[in-house]
């Protein structure tokens, strides 16, 4: 099974600079984007990387390798945070045209919304449970990324026992709880943690482990924050989610991000920001 590597990066120069950087590399990226806000924080694990230090993350770097940045890219580096995972091939194959597809959607791909923002959507006070909250409402209001298609970096880690009931969860999501909005689970992956051994999780200032690894990682798709939204606020989703994800899991995140153009970055050297 392929290993790849998914890194968070916050930056010491500014983006254009960075991309300047990474394009004179010979990586071959499966995804570059910008990170835009935490959608749900960890509670118990890479709590001390990731937020201790009220860090700024500015990119989601995937790779479909497990070697190390190049010198002149960690130069470039303020704060790095790594984590390592087993994907399946087929998830693999073919996935620049299946991401471009995703990403540059041609007319027909994209689900209307349906409609659950206007009859009376689903709240709660937090989106930490995966909910439509009115702080995460009034963001996607005034982000300007709110009509453009979204990436959703998930980490989790399951109860003992309750890895199937999260299957059941994630059955429910392809059959329609989550594709009928066109959300789609793009890249999926068991983590990898040999005997927690150096490279899994780091930051650049130093090394920082969890006393419990995560279990899977997953990228998700959805065609704009108010399709994502619209999800959020269902009752079929948040069905869902309340039978089957929430009380399957340790611990989770959810890092909402903005994929940049990589045909563009690969034929020209740099990225439309």
């Amino acid at each position: 099974m392929p290993i790849c590597t998914i890194h968070l990066l916050s930056l010491s120069v500014s983006l254009p600079s960075f991309f300047a950087i990474l394009s004179s590399t010979p990586l071959q990226p499966l995804t570059i984007a910008r990170v835009l806000r935490w959608i749900i924080l960890p509670t118990s694990l890479s709590t001390s990387p990731l937020l201790a230090r009220n860090i700024h993350w500015d990119i989601l770097l995937i790779l479909p390798s497990p070697v190390p940045l190049p010198q002149p890219l960690q130069a470039a580096i303020q704060h790095h945070w790594s984590i390592q995972a087993g994907v399946p091939a087929r998830l693999l194959k073919h996935y620049d045209a299946k991401n471009q597809r995703l990403l540059t959607p041609e007319k027909g791909d994209v689900p209307p919304l349906t409609g659950s923002l206007e009859k009376g959507p689903l709240m709660s006070e937090s989106s930490q449970g995966l909910e439509l909250s009115p702080e995460l409402l009034r963001w996607i209001e005034g982000a300007p990324e709110g009509r453009d298609a979204v990436s959703m970096l998930n980490l989790l880690s399951f109860l003992p026992g309750k890895k199937e009931e999260y299957f059941k969860y994630g059955q429910a999501f392809a059959d329609g709880a989550g594709s009928r909005r066109g959300g789609n689970a793009k890249i999926v992956g068991s983590v990898i943690h040999p005997e927690r051994s150096a490279g899994e999780e780091s930051v650049v200032s130093g090394n920082e482990r969890d006393t419990e690894p995560w279990d899977e990682v997953a990228l998700a798709h959805y065609p704009s924050l108010w399709h994502f939204a619209d999800m959020l606020a269902s009752a079929d989703y948040q069905a869902a989610n309340q039978r089957w994800r929430v009380g399957s899991l340790r611990d989770t995140l959810i890092l909402c991000t903005s994929e940049v153009a990589l045909l563009d970055w690969r034929e020209k050297g740099g990225v439309k920001l």
